[in-house]
């Protein structure tokens, strides 16, 4: 069956120049510490607390992981409100300052299998691809 009704335009979070900045900086020293800093410095930023989430996830960490993108995953719908997104439609993961949000998505949805809660996992996947299809092509493949 066809959707009639016109799909809404994409929503595209505004950058952080300075928060892209010290993140690239953290990048450089490369450890949790520095990432944690820009976290705390920028709480609303999804970029750090993605970082954070895949380095725990990554090392095996799956509470804090689901902590750090269960975090960013909040501050990125607080934001993704604020630049007019009305619950659904497109997040598009070509925009850079989308990228953040998507990423503490996957790691949740990721981190949320691991512990058991097969429903939080699945429908965060199902989030992501409503989103962006993108997306999870992209971080499935990295």
């Amino acid at each position: 069956m066809q959707n009639l009704l016109p799909e809404p335009p994409a929503t595209l979070l505004p950058a952080h120049e300075e928060a892209d900045a010290t993140l690239a900086a953290a990048a450089e020293k490369g450890t949790d510490e520095a990432y944690a800093e820009v976290a705390a410095r920028f709480p609303t930023y999804s970029a750090a607390w993605a970082v954070l989430a895949t380095r725990a996830f990554s090392a095996g960490q799956v509470i804090p992981a689901y902590a750090y993108a269960r975090t960013g995953y909040h501050r990125g719908l607080d934001q993704l409100r604020r630049s007019g997104w009305k619950g659904h439609g497109p997040v598009p993961w070509s925009h850079g300052p989308n990228q953040g949000f998507l990423r503490c998505l996957y790691v949740l949805s990721r981190a949320a299998g691991e512990i058991g809660e097969a429903d939080e996992a699945a429908r965060c996947a199902q989030f992501l691809r409503d989103c962006d299809p993108a997306a999870g092509d992209a971080l499935g493949s990295e």
